[in-house]
Parts: C-alpha cells; sequence; structure tokens
C-alpha cells in the first residue's frame, strides 16, 4: 500500500467499492466493459488525487478498489465515478439510453470496505470476479 502526501497531510485511504447497475440489469457485457473501464481510468486525470489500483466486475455490477484523499468523502469519490460513467456509457451506447431513458444507469446505494493489511487479497478478489460465474455456468453445461 503507498503512502501519499498533500500540502499538509499523509494519508493510505484506499477502499473497496461495490455498486451495481440499476434495477440489476445485465448490460454490462464485454464491449461495455472496455468503455466503462476506459471511463474509469480517466477519472484521475479530472481528479489527479483519486487513484485506481483495481477494476472488474459481472454483467450487473462494479468491484473498485480506490485511493481517495482525506478531502473527498467515499460518497462523493462514488458520487463522482458513477456521473462520470453513467453520462459516458449512455453517450456510447444507445441501448442504454433507451434502457434508462433520463435516470441513472447506476443503482442509488454502494458497498464500502476500508483496506488495510489485507490489500493483496482484496485485489485478488476483484481480479477473480466474473470467472465464478463461468465456472458455475460451465458446470451446469456439463451436467
Amino acid at each position: 500500500m503507498r503512502t501519499c502526501k498533500l500540502n499538509h497531510c499523509t494519508y493510505r485511504h484506499q477502499y473497496h467499492l461495490v455498486w451495481g447497475t440499476r434495477y440489476r440489469r445485465k448490460y454490462l457485457k464485454a464491449y461495455v466493459w472496455e468503455e466503462l473501464n476506459e471511463l474509469i481510468f480517466s477519472i484521475p486525470k479530472k481528479y489527479p488525487t483519486m487513484y485506481i489500483h483495481a477494476l472488474k466486475g459481472g454483467e450487473d455490477h462494479v468491484h473498485l478498489q480506490i485511493e481517495v484523499p482525506p478531502d473527498i468523502s467515499v460518497a462523493k469519490a462514488v458520487q463522482r465515478i458513477k456521473w462520470v460513467t453513467s453520462i459516458g456509457l449512455k453517450k456510447k451506447f444507445r441501448f442504454i439510453r433507451k434502457i434508462y431513458l433520463e435516470g441513472n444507469i447506476w443503482s442509488v446505494g454502494y458497498f464500502s470496505s476500508t483496506l488495510g493489511l489485507n490489500e493483496m487479497q482484496v485485489k485478488q478478489y476483484i481480479r477473480r470476479q466474473g470467472l465464478q460465474e463461468q465456472i458455475h455456468q460451465i458446470r451446469l453445461l456439463d451436467s
């Protein structure tokens, strides 16, 4: 875990965030994930004190490991990420605009957990997201 410095503080604030699509609709296919990946990894360009460590998820949810400075609350960070990605995905994909019309594409809530000594375990967990679903589907097909 890296230590960051601002003018008047030194910090280590990493979070594991999870949020879902609105109504848990499964539209985060591979081609949508490509765009979502670009959008989320472009956030530090707009907000340089935020740093993305890992990103993965399923067709209806997102797992993100992020570093956020103390002057930005977790709620504000999630709000910014959801806002940027919602606008970007609706602009790029017409079918998402049709599904949600004027509304947000993400559910209102989110899960947040702080990371400490278990940072690598959480990073591995995030990277394995989606693999369990594929294994489960293969088992169903083999039966």
